[in-house]
């Protein structure tokens, strides 16, 4: 069952060693509509025996199959013709989103496109990776260094941007030569059954490429079991945490992309109402579900008043609505646990900081999981809601004395994923951005690039995606060391 306008062919099966097989649960995961709080469509509920027949099929995909064996370009090949099948389903991959998660559908069609070309990004980069290379030495004649794939990895998606974050692990586990375990979110499981479909459209062999959509139990069967050579995980830091003690019992690989609290910093430079609506417009994207969102403001005190009005008149403009509307700028909250933990949050704030506006669920929606765009001043680094995720539309004021407090507030968090500079002068964002323990930073907004490294300090993640940095974390070094050069590489 699959709601209009996405047609995947086996909703009610799983995608294991090539081909489409009944769940052993015989259950079926049902996807509610974030809008309307009524069921749009089911997939099938894959359990531990699943887990571990995809497992398997992955496994001997890998130790005996062809695909490790391949050379790059018969596997960037078969790559390009899955981007081929996934360019033409864009729209309905857009529309996926925006039925699962409550993405807006004016975001979610450019959204989708850029996924694409982030996959058709990571072929090109592929093509030009030296996969085999020889380098100088004093020892032998003829050293080699060879980049060989890691083996069997277990690809864990969230539910906020369940396309693009599935294609980028998938493409990269792909391109090295490694087989690879699909496990979406429960909740957004559909774009990565359009992603096994052109895989098989494709003509990927059977086994490299497996689909098991679980809860939590079986997805933790998973992560233990020790055919999985690699976890690459992006989600919370608290199950981040739980993956990488899995992974450290058998010094499995893992790329953990976790959480985030990040910091803007505003310097006396930026004009308010500049800042006011870059702020608003950004903490509205996605609802605020954005691992990577500005979710804290570090602004001088001498000016923190105006900014709280300025931004207050802003988040009082936004057109709360359906997904679907093409008016809306901030659609609903994924589901309904999300709503509460951010109600929550919202109380917690009020008994902590000066709420300026929002915290309520809008009055003209009496369904769905919306909540208003909320925006708290005079907050503390140290309370709460500065220093735990929301994972939604609460935007943090907290006063700093000058750039060196600013600098130290930005840095005093768990965190480390991202961080924005507002400034028009790049030679102080540059400044700033150097001493600021995250991840990524950017002037003037929450800036992005997925053709290069990203990931996160601190308790934001282990390792990197994106760039070449992105490939390499799919592959082990090899040295070998010959009297001789030998006649191929």
């Amino acid at each position: 069952m699959t709601p209009d306008g996405v047609y995947v062919k086996h909703a009610d099966k799983l995608w294991i060693n090539g081909r489409w097989v009944a769940a052993h649960s015989d259950r079926m995961i049902e996807l509610i509509s974030p809008d309307t709080e009524r069921t749009i469509g089911a997939v099938a509920e894959a359990d531990a025996h699943d887990m571990d027949l995809a497992v398997s099929a992955a496994r001997a995909a890998f130790d005996g199959g062809p695909w490790s064996r391949m050379r790059p370009a018969e596997r960037i090949a078969m790559l390009k013709r899955m981007a081929g099948h996934l360019r033409a389903r864009t729209a309905e991959i857009a529309r996926a989103w925006t039925l699962q998660m409550g993405g807006l559908a004016s975001f979610a069609g450019p959204m989708t496109e850029g996924s694409t070309i982030g996959l058709e990004g990571i072929i090109a980069a592929a093509e030009k990776f030296a996969f085999v290379e020889t380098r100088p030495s004093p020892v032998v004649r003829s050293a080699i260094v060879a980049h060989e794939p890691v083996g069997v990895v277990a690809a864990i998606a969230p539910w906020n941007g369940p396309y693009g974050i599935m294609l980028n692990k998938l493409a990269y586990a792909l391109a090295a030569g490694c087989t690879v375990i699909l496990k979406p979110s429960p909740e957004t499981p559909l774009e990565t059954y359009i992603i096994a479909e052109a895989a098989e459209a494709a003509g990927i062999p059977p086994g490299v490429v497996n689909l098991v959509c679980g809860h939590r139990e079986a997805s933790d069967h998973l992560v233990c079991n020790p055919g999985v050579d690699k976890v690459s995980f992006t989600g919370s830091t608290v199950a981040g945490k739980r993956i990488a003690g899995v992974c450290g019992e058998r010094i499995a690989r893992c790329t953990l992309e976790l959480g985030g609290k990040s910091a803007a910093i505003l310097c006396d430079d930026f004009p308010i109402a500049a800042a006011a609506g870059l702020l608003t417009g950004t903490i509205c994207l996605m609802s605020g579900q954005v691992c990577a969102m500005l979710s804290r403001v570090l602004v001088p005190r001498a000016r923190h008043d105006e900014l709280a009005e300025a931004i207050a008149r802003e988040m009082q403009k936004v057109v709360i609505g359906h997904s679907d509307d093409p008016a809306a700028q901030l659609g609903p909250l994924a589901m309904k646990r999300q709503l509460e933990r951010v109600e929550m949050y919202i109380e917690e704030g009020k008994r902590t900081a000066q709420l300026m506006t929002g915290g309520r669920r809008p009055g003209h929606l009496d369904r769905g999981y919306f909540i208003e765009p909320t925006l708290f001043a005079n907050v503390r680094n140290d309370s709460r809601i500065a220093q735990e995720e929301i994972f939604g539309p609460v935007l943090c004021l907290i006063p700093a004395e000058d750039e060196e407090d600013a600098i130290r507030a930005a840095n005093a968090s768990n965190y480390g994923l991202n961080g924005s500079v507002l400034t028009n002068d790049a030679d102080v964002a540059y400044r700033i951005a150097r001493r600021i323990r995250t991840g990524a930073v950017g002037q003037n907004g929450l800036r992005m690039d997925f053709g290069l490294p990203y990931g996160g300090f601190k308790q934001s993640g282990v390792g990197r995606e994106g760039g070449i940095e992105g490939l390499m974390a799919y592959l082990e070094t090899k040295t070998i060391l010959l009297d001789a050069a030998p006649r191929e590489l």
